[in-house]
């Protein structure tokens, strides 16, 4: 008798920044992909380039006409899939982090 797969991870509606880390990290189990911290610095890096390029282009930059659309929303989302990764692999909640460092920002003066 052949088993189920099992089914794909899913967001709850209305989702924390938790329930993204834990999506993520879920999903790279379930599609059996590398996760390793180094890989996916650099793959962060590889996105961060991308999405510059795509704002590049919605500020009116000139762009190769010979390469397929850049779209800032897409890239933007596969910054923040690389970045959890990046953080799920260092055991950190990027959530606390960023409330932590925005408490220690407040404190800040600003020119």
């Amino acid at each position: 008798m052949k088993s189920q797969p099992s089914p794909h991870p899913t967001l709850p509606p209305q989702p924390t920044l938790a329930d993204f880390q834990a999506y993520v990290a879920n999903t790279l189990v379930y599609r059996r992909l590398n996760s390793s911290t180094q890989y996916c610095m650099l793959m962060l890096c590889e996105e961060v380039g991308e999405l510059a390029k795509a704002v590049r282009k919605n500020v009116g930059g000139k762009m190769d006409i010979a390469k397929p659309d850049a779209h800032a929303d897409e890239e933007a989302a596969d910054v923040l899939w690389m970045l959890l990764t990046v953080c799920n692999g260092l055991g950190i909640d990027l959530e606390a982090a960023f409330r932590a460092k925005d408490e220690h920002n407040k404190t800040r003066t600003w020119k």
